[in-house]
């Protein structure tokens, strides 16, 4: 398969494309800062492109050179993402609308980027990575779990709209994960005043959250999960890695508001 993966050049996104280029595909690895080409003596590759998921203009020519080299976007993966904290009255419009940019919009752009091909060749399939977040609202991160949340829903009603092309779409919701992307969590400007009246219970909750990312599964389990809805006789809707984390969403799904409220704020504030 040709695959086009955002957020190719580290955590999670690195992962699956090492695994995808092993299982013989090629994939075309889209970040900001590019990356390193790498061939499999089975005819897998990575190939990097610089690109920006916040800019549509630089993701049309992506995708418009990879077109030329291969004929076809058989799958699309929208890896890319970043991570913000800070209470809801410490987060700027402005810090929010950078939380929503990447995660997404930019989810928005890829999509629209390589539909018009995708509806041309008849067939697709389209992976974006949401969260366990999306399910489990995060105090103290509610922008990025409002982010991801979106990404679910949006993925779910695309899926329906492009069904007549055999187009697929679904997610994959991984929970703690050991990655990057941990140290690069930005805080927003207000939380870390002294001023602010939330800034000890977000630094104890933040704190929690990332110890638990720290010692959260490896990325090459999401790649996996990632892998097997692109090689699945049909797309699953969601697909959330680890029993753990399937439990989770289970309960919150069944468990009355009230309480699964009151057990995460325990958790995490």
């Amino acid at each position: 398969m040709n695959i086009l993966l955002t957020g190719g050049n580290s955590g999670i996104g690195l992962a699956t494309a090492e695994l995808l280029m092993q299982r013989g595909n090629i994939v075309y690895a889209l970040s900001r800062r590019g990356g390193e080409d790498k061939c499999a003596a089975n005819g897998g590759a990575i190939i990097n492109i610089q690109a920006d998921v916040t800019k549509p203009e630089t993701l049309q020519e992506a995708v418009k050179s990879i077109i030329n080299n291969s004929k076809t976007i058989d799958a699309l993966v929208c890896n890319a993402g970043n991570g913000i904290a800070g209470s809801v009255e410490d987060t700027s419009p402005e810090e929010a609308k950078y939380q929503f940019e990447t995660n997404f919009f930019g989810v928005v752009n890829t999509v629209n980027a390589v539909l018009p091909y995708m509806r041309k060749q008849n067939y697709g399939r389209i992976i974006a990575v949401s969260s366990v977040a999306a399910i489990v609202p995060i105090p103290f991160q509610a922008f990025y779990s409002a982010s991801k949340s979106a990404i679910l829903l949006f993925m779910q009603a695309l899926g329906m709209e492009v069904k007549p092309w055999n187009i697929e779409c679904g997610c994959v919701l991984p929970g703690d994960t050991k990655t990057g992307f941990t140290d690069s969590r930005k805080y927003t400007k207000a939380s870390q005043s002294e001023t602010s009246g939330y800034r000890e219970t977000m630094k104890r909750s933040v704190s929690k959250m990332e110890a638990d990312e720290r010692g959260g599964m490896s990325p090459e389990i999401i790649a996996s999960a990632i892998a097997s809805q692109l090689n699945r006789r049909h797309v699953k809707p969601t697909l959330v890695p680890g029993f753990q984390y399937k439990l989770i969403c289970f309960l919150m799904q069944v468990v009355p508001a009230k309480l699964r409220l009151k057990i995460v704020g325990n958790l995490y504030s």
